[in-house]
């Protein structure tokens, strides 16, 4: 897997803190930085997602998959999913995430709540690569709700 992150700063764009990620799968992603009400130079404009906005919707996206593919792999008809992350980030630099909170909204026919619970253990303690990651640096906590369509 690669990734070639570039600033866009100098192209004549309109932030100064501006990124575009090109990844090796042919996709492209855009960030910018927060604006900089003291050094506008060194801030960014807010018109894409910040780069640590990036890996909380990665990580995100991850579980999510995880958590769809075991519950299709069991039989059972979903037919939504979505998580919501919270998380809280370090005070002083570097300002890592410290905690993270998942919670996923699961719809479909006749789901049993203990097979979301175990699709979304198994995501969180097995498969999902970024929330396992992050959890050598963060406390990753889950909650799920389960709507009957």
């Amino acid at each position: 897997m690669e990734c070639t992150v570039s600033w866009t700063g100098d192209a004549g764009t309109r932030s100064a803190m501006g990124f575009v990620a090109e990844t090796g799968s042919g996709h492209v992603l855009m960030m910018d930085g927060a604006p900089d009400a003291s050094k506008p130079e060194n801030g960014g404009q807010n018109l894409a997602a910040r780069p640590m906005e990036t890996v909380l919707a990665g990580t995100g996206g991850c579980t999510a998959y995880d958590v769809v593919l075991i519950l299709k792999r069991g039989r059972h008809r979903v037919e939504r999913c979505s998580v919501k992350l919270t998380s809280e980030r370090a005070e002083k630099d570097p300002k890592v995430f410290t905690k993270i909170h998942m919670h996923f909204t699961v719809a479909g026919k006749g789901i049993p709540a203990s097979a979301v619970e175990r699709a979304v253990a198994l995501s969180h303690e097995t498969y999902c690569s970024a929330s396992i990651m992050l959890a050598k640096m963060a406390q990753i906590t889950t909650s799920f709700e389960l709507v009957e369509t």
